[in-house]
């Protein structure tokens, strides 16, 4: 059967996975009766939860005889490494673009990736049936996108459809016809992607997405670069960097994907996009091939990460209390295992051991991954996110710049400029964005933008749409204002007391509710003037035996503040931690006592 291997790419939320599941349901993978989920390839609870693809997952249809097999991608520039290592392994892709939205920086970002690997993608202009879609200028909006990326002829020359990835149609005109459904998506992959491209030779292949299965073990998928496999073949792993021999051993099962099942083969051709195991230790990047072969396949190089934190064995006083992951050792092991499957990770362990420097793309990849281990019971303090610096040559010190594009509502693009200029962000361009709308588009430092997702929503009621995308690296662009506010902090250890949180309102919100169990050195509301106090919660209201004339009013607190996970980590200053468990997300001072507190601060003044 002949092969066809493409990927889906896009911004985020202009309708891969959405996409994905018409694609299956039109081919016939599914049988009339069987009932079908919406967005069947995000099988992660937190890419559901979301609505984002998180991790990359392969898939396969059938039309005409022709086997298509199809890699869903993320559309976050955050989990881009993934987006990089997937291109490298197919050989067409379809760009789906918002006929309303037109290319984001995110779309930029992968059509960049695809352009550099000599993909010639097919352009689908998505959602066409919005109110305010405008398919036409999309187009030309994105035949600039690709010739600012250094295009070729053959590239610029893209195949356009139009249509709604929900409703289940493609044609080559805005209006339809829709009755032909995805046909012409089909009959264009077809006849646009060509087939894979088989190098003579024995059995090699690049590992491109590691996952864990409880009876199979490691499970490496790619694609065959040449030659073929069976089950119980012998292999070897080379490193993908120097090509030093890892391991050898025998393939125990080769599946490819059907649908969204996996089936056993009994051999595979170079071409198909399998997955094997039976490895313990090649990883993704490296090169699986034939005992004769001695030099590795070149894989794609991985940019690196821009935003670093540290992940820090709880010490609170109530560490151990809701979790059951709590040394040193387990969180160690966790975190590399995480960096074997993800190439944009890195982990280093700092010399006291009890903490590892975790560097990722952004904020929300490290989210996603302290969020995914605290599902899995893990307990662990960590801090605010820093930026990565570099060296420059004449020993300048650089710093990570990013293109952000805000979508907002016109009489809120004052204050946008006004605040973007606080955080050292350069306004790049201003144009009309639809109805009494704006499109405003910056180079601003990352550390600028780190917390500034949550007060961009307060400041637009909620109206403004924030991409980011990183862009280069420059210059070090001066000090930046933090935090203008103080916290308000536990004076001592116990339960929180409605009486005595009633009275302390007037010094600022409260973060947390009453009969919360607090501690010493814990973060518990947000003070209305710029220093830190100090505050007793558990104080309760003193019992006479006299006999009230009235009877006392129940007490009334304003709703606290609740912190997700994400407003805590961009919220936290240096010197605090937001400590994670399976239950809680609870923010504390880095040094619980107050006399601690005290020396640091001078220590760091000096």
């Amino acid at each position: 059967m002949t092969l066809r291997n493409i990927a889906i790419i896009a911004h985020v939320d202009h309708g891969k996975t959405t996409l994905v599941d018409e694609l299956l349901k039109q081919s016939s993978t599914f049988e009339s009766h069987q009932k079908t989920e919406e967005r069947m390839m995000d099988s992660n609870d937190l890419e559901k939860e979301r609505g984002i693809t998180i991790l990359a997952k392969a898939t396969s249809v059938e039309w005409k005889g022709v086997r298509i097999n199809i890699v869903d991608t993320p559309g976050h520039a955050d989990f881009g490494g993934e987006v990089e290592r997937i291109l490298s392994m197919v050989d067409g892709a379809v760009l789906l673009v918002d006929a309303a939205e037109g290319p984001m920086p995110q779309t930029k970002f992968v059509v960049g990736k695809a352009l550099k690997v000599g993909l010639r993608p097919i352009v689908a202009i998505n959602k066409v049936d919005r109110h305010d879609a405008r398919a036409d200028e999309v187009i030309n909006e994105v035949f600039d996108l690709f010739a600012n990326m250094d295009a070729t002829d053959e590239q610029l020359d893209f195949p356009i459809l139009y249509g709604s990835g929900r409703d289940g149609w493609m044609n080559h005109a805005p209006e339809g016809p829709k009755d032909t459904r995805l046909a012409p998506l089909f009959d264009m992959i077809l006849e646009h992607v060509p087939e894979p491209t088989v190098h003579p030779g024995p059995f090699t292949m690049i590992g491109t997405i590691l996952e864990a299965n409880p009876f199979l073990g490691r499970i490496i998928t790619g694609r065959i670069n040449s030659g073929s496999i069976k089950p119980n073949q012998a292999v070897k792993v080379l490193h993908g960097g120097d090509g030093k021999l890892i391991e050898t051993g025998r393939i125990s099962k080769i599946l490819a994907f059907r649908g969204i099942e996996r089936v056993t083969l009994d051999e595979a051709h170079a071409g198909d996009i399998v997955a094997i195991a039976g490895l313990s230790k090649g990883t993704v990047a490296d090169t699986f091939c034939d005992p004769a072969v001695n030099t590795p396949l070149i894989a794609q190089p991985i940019d690196p990460p821009t935003v670093t934190m540290s992940f820090i064995v709880n010490d609170s006083p109530l560490a151990g209390t809701e979790g059951d992951k709590v040394t040193s050792r387990v969180i160690r092991d966790r975190l590399y295992k995480e960096a074997e499957g993800n190439v944009a990770l890195k982990i280093e362990e700092a010399e006291d051991k009890d903490s590892f420097y975790v560097s990722g793309r952004g904020e929300l990849q490290l989210a996603v991954l302290i969020e995914t281990m605290r599902r899995e019971g893990f307990e662990l303090a960590v801090s605010r996110p820093r930026v990565v610096m570099q060296t420059g040559e004449n020993g300048e010190k650089l710093e990570p710049v990013e293109e952000v594009v805000i979508d907002v509502d016109e009489e809120y693009s004052g204050t946008v400029v006004q605040k973007m200029s606080e955080r050292k962000g350069e306004m790049i361009e201003l144009r009309p964005s639809g109805a009494n709308r704006v499109r405003l588009m910056f180079h601003a430092p990352t550390r600028g933008l780190i917390g500034y997702q949550s007060e961009l929503m307060t400041d637009t009621r909620g109206t403004a749409i924030m991409n980011r995308l990183f862009h280069d690296y420059q210059p070090f662009k001066g000090a930046i204002a933090g935090r203008v506010q103080g916290v308000l902090i536990s004076h001592d250890q116990g339960e929180s007391v409605a009486y005595a949180m009633f009275n302390l309102e007037d010094r600022g919100p409260f973060i947390i509710d009453n009969g919360e169990k607090v501690y010493q050195g814990m973060i518990i509301g947000i003070h209305n003037r710029d220093n830190d106090l100090e505050v007793n919660v558990l104080k309760g209201k003193k019992l006479t035996n006299m006999r009230a004339s009235g009877k006392d009013d129940a007490v009334k607190l304003t709703p606290p503040i609740r912190m997700t996970l994400e407003r805590a980590l961009s919220w936290i200053q240096d010197d605090e931690l937001m400590e994670v468990t399976p239950k809680n997300i609870r923010l504390r001072k880095l040094y619980l006592d107050p006399i601690d507190r005290k020396r640091f601060a001078k220590t760091k003044a000096s």
